[in-house]
């Protein structure tokens, strides 16, 4: 096995043991990417040589953090001190803020080797599309924003990457990758130095290859609950779980393979001993997608007045939109959309600790053919404005051989509880 196919959990052990280094893993990941972007087209931002330099840096650290060797992609609209962050944009083309955004600076410190910027979606919101391929079909799209992300990560050119998610851009492009992603709960990690579009909805995520590879950033993060005290158990057997199988308000709109996958997961988990039941959500929820586009649209006003009065002629017309408010959002509705979203989050939070998690689409169905539609958010949108954290677990293929993924979500501040969940579930779900 070459150093480029192991999980970040995996060659976090043998960097631990001393049998491999930065240096030798980054250079093995390095060459994945000479090998592979030319049709993957992952990556916006890539100097080998720095990569290189930081990685014999951390091989002479003294003191090893949790993330100690592991290379790790960036989602070019988090900033990096020493490479441009460009937001897939005309107007920043070469800026270099010459700081770390803040996840990024806690990766730095806690060992990782920064490898390069991956391609999103302009702003991580609408415009230009990545030029990113979906690796296992470069005539499909790898889902948006955090297209690279999830693409470098699935095509084994990096074992970690940060994505950002405001409605669907971190858990959708895993399901379209076939990768593992965490959405976190909201706020929980400093977001500081990425592109504000949503201060409601913008959340810092991740990707890997294993739930142990989610579990390893949640630590550097110091999520809450993430340490557990030596000999006591972490978490529980699939037959003691409880699983809530949620269909959601947009079932219709779920694809036969989406649906398919989400009935597999649950007979799968069913099969393993787990207690699998049907949820059906309060009717307030019957609301929910229309409030996160509320939100949406009426924060990202405020966001992009920036740009719109300095690059005016440079600003994609999406963005010009959401500053001349073409949706007509009016304070009343912004309002109401927060008095339901407030609603709702207390009546999501008192299905736990009933349930252990509750399993739902990851997105409505295979990749979308192309890049410019990089898939419809409206599986992930509601759990985004509910602010819970959710983790992306493969499950099948579609009529066209792509992946198909599920997601968990549980309570808000459960994130260690749900990695928890994921370690002993994915096994069963991710069978293929």
């Amino acid at each position: 096995m070459e150093p480029w196919q192991l999980t970040a959990a995996a060659a976090a052990a043998r960097l631990r043991e001393g049998t491999l280094t930065a240096e030798a893993l980054t250079r093995s990941c390095l060459a994945r990417i000479a090998e592979r972007d030319p049709v993957t087209k992952a990556w916006s931002y890539l100097d080998p040589m720095l990569a290189i330099r930081s990685a014999r840096e951390v091989d002479k650290a003294t003191v090893r953090g949790v993330l100690h060797g592991i290379p790790l992609g960036v989602k070019d609209m988090i900033d990096t001190a020493d490479m441009p962050t460009t937001h897939n944009s005309p107007i920043y083309q070469g800026l270099q803020q010459g700081r770390d955004a803040a996840c990024v600076g806690i990766a730095r410190g806690e060992g990782a080797v920064i490898l390069g910027k991956t391609d999103t979606v302009e702003f991580a919101s609408g415009g230009r599309r990545a030029l990113t391929r979906n690796p296992h079909d470069p005539a499909r799209t790898p889902g948006g924003s955090s297209s690279g992300s999830a693409a470098a990560v699935a095509d084994g050119m990096v074992p970690l990457a940060f994505g950002t998610q405001t409605g669907g851009s971190t858990i959708r492009p895993a399901s379209f990758c076939g990768v593992y992603a965490m959405k976190p709960t909201h706020g929980v990690v400093n977001s500081e130095g990425a592109k504000r579009y949503s201060h409601t909805l913008d959340t810092i995520g991740w990707y890997g290859r294993a739930p142990a590879d989610l579990r390893l950033v949640a630590e550097a993060f110091r999520l809450f609950d993430i340490e557990t005290p030596d000999g006591k158990p972490r978490g529980k057997t699939v037959q003691q779980l409880r699983i809530g199988i949620c269909h959601g308000p947009n079932w219709h709109l779920a694809s036969e393979e989406a649906q398919n996958a989400l009935l597999l997961a649950g007979k799968r988990l069913e099969a393993a001993g787990a207690i699998v039941e049907e949820l059906s959500l309060p009717q307030p929820f019957e609301g929910i997608t229309e409030a996160q586009r509320i939100v949406l649209l009426g924060e990202g006003r405020g966001a992009f007045l920036q740009e719109y009065l300095a690059a005016h002629g440079k600003l994609h017309a999406d963005f010009r939109d959401r500053v001349e408010n073409f949706a007509n959002i009016t304070g009343s509705q912004m309002a109401g959309a927060y008095n339901l979203a407030g609603d709702c989050r207390k009546l999501f939070d008192a299905l736990f600790p009933r349930f252990d998690a509750i399993l739902t689409p990851a997105a409505a169905g295979e990749a979308p053919l192309g890049r410019q539609d990089t898939g419809n958010p409206v599986f992930n949108s509601m759990w985004t404005l509910l602010h819970v954290p959710c983790i992306a677990i493969p499950c099948t293929k579609g009529p066209h051989g792509m992946p198909v993924g599920v997601q968990i979500v549980g309570p808000r501040f459960g994130d260690a509880a749900l990695l928890d969940v994921a370690a002993v579930v994915a096994p069963v779900i991710d069978a293929e």
